[in-house]
């Protein structure tokens, strides 16, 4: 398992880890702070990440992360 953290385009921060699943897959879940003050939390799925390097997933997973919180409908 391994951690991200950040800062959303939007304004809010978030802590969250992900850790490899089957087939490629990255499972992740994060927590969403405006503030300092809990906004939520999102889990998700990355795919196709066989023989990416590490820092690739983390960017990956960083870029979706972002986009389940900023692109929400």
């Amino acid at each position: 398992m391994s951690n991200v953290a950040g800062k959303t385009s939007n304004g809010y921060t978030y802590e969250g880890d992900h850790h490899p699943g089957s087939s490629g897959r990255v499972n992740w879940t994060a927590t969403y702070r405006l503030k300092g003050e809990f906004a939520g939390i999102r889990h998700g799925l990355v795919h196709d990440m066989l023989g990416i390097s590490t820092d690739g997933v983390d960017s990956a997973v960083k870029s979706d992360i972002e986009s389940v919180w900023t692109d929400a409908a």
